[in-house]
């Protein structure tokens, strides 16, 4: 038997398939659609025309989205030469308690930071007593230790360049980072 007679069926057949690949790929640009992929959206009015987006996630991809808004809110900021976690700060770690609870293999490094002032070993110290403030107050509320470490940088990574309370009031901080 020779190869041609088995060769000819099977470029038939890809070509068959190609072509019907390329006419629905035709008919979607006639009609207007682009090559985009799917956009997942929940139900909504928008009140601006009163237009109803009518595109599905699900309940599985609200409670997603809901998550990572809690999430994306991951510094606590201290006052001068203190490690108490402020009340206004209490809702980020409940969330990232929240979501670490509720996923065991997630772990989360805390970045202790304090301002200029003081010696860099004072500050050294104070962002980790800082940074293990914010592991008490997870710890607290049932997140497991393996799920997070603790580093202390100081002074040595500011997020705001100045020498006026703005700038360290932004310096002084933990940020709690996924990993």
């Amino acid at each position: 038997m020779s190869a041609s007679k088995y060769l000819l069926p099977v470029v038939m057949t890809v070509s068959l398939f190609l072509g019907a690949c390329a006419s629905s790929k035709d008919q979607s640009a006639a009609s207007g659609q682009a090559d985009q992929p799917d956009q997942i959206s929940s139900p909504y009015t928008d009140n601006i025309g009163g237009a109803t987006n009518e595109v599905s996630g699900g309940a599985g991809y609200d409670a997603a989205v809901a998550a990572e808004r809690a999430l994306s809110t991951n510094i606590v900021y201290f006052d001068f030469d203190q490690s108490t976690v402020k009340a206004e700060y209490q809702s980020v770690i409940d969330n990232f308690a929240r979501f670490l609870s509720a996923n065991p293999s997630v772990k989360v490094r805390l970045e202790g930071h304090a301002d200029e002032r003081g010696t860099r070993e004072y500050n050294i110290g104070l962002g980790e007593h800082r940074a293990n403030a914010v592991q008490s107050a997870l710890r607290a509320q049932g997140v497991s230790a393996a799920q997070i470490s603790v580093i202390s940088y100081g002074e040595e990574r500011p997020a705001a360049q100045g020498h006026d309370e703005s700038a360290y009031g932004q310096n002084r901080r933990v940020q709690i980072i996924r990993q």
